[in-house]
């Protein structure tokens, strides 16, 4: 057994981040073997994540991976118990590590097992299931791999707040970064429910055109011009709700789509996750 001396301690936790009572311990146990006595600091943060396993994790941010550059872009949503640990840095590369992985992997994943079982693209012959237990090792909180997506094509990306509330991941053709970027933020502002009026779930705009209709017969509006009174207002419904029919944040007097257009950018779909949404 080597000595365990003040140093060798210090060292050991600078090694690991834990407190030096923790560290002194786990290599008094390993016989001053610092491998084993990482072994056995992983075991205890493993039985202590388990008597943590029913802890609420209402935090988080979002992990993004995006950019024309690359063929494939991902969110990836990563929940914890408490506010200040979002802006924690390893936190942060632990979220941006997973939207990475899950990009650039070829395997299907659709499972947070799945995505943990990838290597972290950070850290050398780690999973990501080994770089997320040593941070909680550290931190001592519990992290939860909420919902993820991968699109096979050029994203942009936002994530609204650090990506500490909301998140956008947008596949686009064409355009710039920052056009897809300016769009991804509209996103986060604006929530639409669709990317165009033609995707809009039809029992709702089924809904609303019977709504509108029986207000215009209330108002007394001859019947025979109703309807097209009614697909007039439903103009308004549509730019509420369709991505590429909504007034553009920043240049009202263009909608989303004159914007893409005038960018030459197609936009093909979005993804957009609020944390605490399902």
């Amino acid at each position: 057994m080597s000595e365990i001396t003040a140093a060798k301690v210090k060292a050991f936790r600078e090694r690991t981040g834990l407190p030096l009572m923790e560290c002194k311990s786990a290599l008094t146990e390993a016989g001053g073997d610092e491998e084993k006595a990482v072994a056995i600091l992983r075991e205890r943060g493993e039985k202590l994540g388990d008597k943590r396993a029913d802890r609420e994790t209402a935090f988080g941010r979002y992990g993004l991976y995006c950019g024309l550059e690359k063929s494939q872009g991902a969110i990836v949503e990563l929940k914890c118990e408490s506010a200040p640990v979002t802006q924690n840095a390893e936190f942060i590369q632990l979220a941006d590590d997973m939207a990475q992985a899950l990009a650039t992997t070829s395997e299907n994943v659709t499972t947070a097992d799945e995505l943990l079982a990838l290597p972290s693209p950070s850290k050398s012959g780690v999973t990501l299931g080994e770089q997320k237990a040593e941070l909680f090792n550290r931190i001592r909180e519990k992290f939860d791999v909420g919902r993820m997506s991968k699109v096979d094509g050029t994203c942009g990306g936002y994530c609204h707040n650090s990506g500490t509330v909301a998140g956008v991941l947008i596949h686009v053709e064409g355009g710039s970064d920052d056009a897809a970027k300016d769009v991804a933020m509209h996103i986060a502002a604006m929530r639409p429910s669709a990317l165009s009026k033609e995707d809009l779930d039809q029992a709702e705009v089924d809904k609303e055109r019977e709504f509108l209709r029986s207000a215009a017969l209330k108002e007394g509006k001859p019947e025979k011009i109703v309807d097209k009174m009614v697909e007039g207002r439903l103009r308004q419904f549509f730019s509420e709700k369709a991505l590429l029919e909504q007034p553009f944040v920043k240049d009202d007097k263009q909608s989303v789509g004159q914007y893409a257009k005038g960018n030459n950018m197609e936009i093909k779909d979005f993804v957009f996750y609020i944390l605490g949404q399902a």
